[in-house]
């Protein structure tokens, strides 16, 4: 896990729904394979992802139906075409924008794909995966279950949320759920078939960038989705009231920024609950990402200390109270649990002394964003030169403008201040930050795609607060180039962050 002593290394950030290729979004194909070939070549150690999970409406990777599932839109076609469950003919002659995701469209192909393939396996196609999936439904029943029959039963009803259930379902009467298994017995198992597809492909994907020595950093976000089934299965971890409702939900009071706070709708935890079970469902939580990725950033670290509670009948977060979380006490449980702590604290918001001193405690590396940095006191914790070692630096996150985009948005006073710092003009604002980054004594350091091929505010992944083209940005092959390739491969040794010579390829 990442400590004072961690090795210098660096990284890019890029969700794979990000990536190029013919099918609409970014998927775990080709063109992964290839994302990892050039990480590696540029002297990379990191690839950092957003939550892989199944998205719902609004397609945020931070709002999804499960924390353990992954997301049926980035399973290959091509390797579904590779492992006998569809024919190339079927992939073929497809139409999709290069630059962006078109979600609805993308969804309507992508689940025609996926029933044809579930078809094609019944009817004997792809034989040789029938060990796997079985010996997959058995490893991961203990999620598996409760969300294949919560997919079924969702599609069954048009897609509505569980709180619009039949009370039966949605209080899981023992005698209605069983009955949905039965009547809903195909439609479960396609769902735990969508799953192993997933699985596998992501495992494949993933040795594939050990062998390269490129190591992968995933992304939990604190809260899950109220329409989800972690919170159907699992009322009692929740703070619900008698028809299994939220009593309280997410979000952010009132700041400069957003006069009505931010209401996010995520229920809150029974910190109460979890601590009598011994955190299970966080350590499954955390053993069931760590499967998939090498290093965790915990999103909104800060609601481990406190998180803010808003009665769920408001429709703004002006009034609400903060609340303590489970502090030291879910830490100490991870680490006899995991034998360690392999987590990037997301420490970013109003940073009190105790997420300081909660972080601290355990080692963990926070965040330092650069775009952050520039507001005025030299005292900035985000100025490198008040960095630490152990502590992870980005020039920006999906959060973020892109750097280019950023520094048109500025005030002249923050500019002149840049300049200053940097000792330059300003002209190449998104690779001078990317160096700055990168010779700074922060141990891990990592910048967005975007920065790196220095494009505009067109190329921003999220903009908090709005819902327009959010999630939805695509790269193109041969905007890759060996130019930009090696330019960031160059920085990485100068700065002494490439991995070391016996692991290079």
């Amino acid at each position: 896990m990442p400590t004072a002593t961690t090795p210098r290394s660096a990284g890019v950030l890029l969700h794979p729904t990000s990536l190029p290729g013919p099918f609409g979004i970014g998927d775990l194909g080709r063109e992964a394979y290839f994302w990892v070939d050039r990480l590696a070549r540029a002297k990379q150690s990191w690839w950092q992802i957003l939550p892989l999970g199944p998205t719902g409406f609004g397609d945020s990777p931070y709002s999804c139906f499960s924390a353990f599932a992954g997301n049926p839109l980035l399973v290959s076609p091509e390797r579904l075409v590779e492992d006998g469950l569809l024919h190339q003919s079927d992939i073929q002659d497809v139409r999709f924008p290069e630059d962006r995701v078109d979600y609805g469209p993308v969804i309507a192909q992508k689940s025609r794909w996926l029933a044809q393939a579930w078809d094609n396996f019944k009817g004997g196609a792809g034989g040789g995966l029938r060990h796997g999936l079985e010996t997959f439904r058995a490893a991961q029943a203990s999620w598996l279950e409760d969300y294949s029959l919560f997919m079924a039963i969702k599609q069954s009803v048009g897609g509505a949320d569980w709180h619009k259930w039949p009370d039966d379902l949605r209080l899981r009467s023992p005698s209605a759920l069983e009955a949905a298994r039965r009547s809903l017995t195909d439609a479960v198992r396609y769902q735990q078939f969508i799953q192993f597809l997933f699985h596998r492909q992501w495992q494949d994907l993933k040795r594939y960038a050990h062998s390269q020595n490129v190591r992968l950093i995933g992304d939990i976000p604190i809260f899950v989705s109220a329409d989800s089934a972690d919170v159907w299965a699992n009322p009692h971890l929740f703070l619900l009231d008698d028809k299994r409702r939220p009593k309280v939900v997410a979000g952010v009071p009132p700041d400069y920024f957003m006069k009505t706070g931010q209401l996010w709708g995520n229920p809150h935890y029974d910190w109460d609950v979890h601590r009598k079970t011994g955190f299970g469902w966080w350590i499954a939580r955390v053993r069931a990402m760590l499967a998939q990725v090498d290093l965790i950033r915990l999103d909104h670290f800060l609601g481990f200390v406190s998180a803010y509670h808003i009665p769920a009948k408001n429709e703004t977060a002006e009034v609400g109270e903060y609340v303590a979380g489970p502090g030291a006490a879910l830490f100490e449980a991870l680490r006899a649990a995991l034998d360690g702590l392999p987590f990037i604290a997301e420490d970013l918001g109003v940073v009190t002394p105790e997420v300081d001193a909660l972080r601290d405690r355990f080692e963990m590396p926070g965040m330092l964003i650069l775009q952050f940095a520039f507001g005025g006191a030299v005292e900035n914790r985000f100025l490198p030169h008040n960095y630490i070692r152990n502590a992870v630096c980005y020039t920006g996150t999906h959060d973020n403008d892109t750097t280019r985009g950023w520094y048109r948005s500025i005030s002249e006073q923050e500019r002149d201040l840049l300049r200053r710092y940097l000792g330059r003009e300003g002209s190449d604002v998104s690779w001078d930050l990317i160096r700055l980054a990168w010779m700074s004594v922060a141990n891990q350091v990592l910048t967005t795609l975007q920065d790196m091929l220095n494009l505009d505010s067109e190329a921003r992944m999220n903009f908090p607060g709005h819902s327009d083209n959010n999630w939805s940005w695509r790269f193109r092959t041969e905007m890759l180039t060996d130019d930009v390739v090696g330019r960031l491969g160059d920085l990485t040794s100068l700065y002494g962050r490439e991995p070391p010579k016996d692991e290079q390829r």
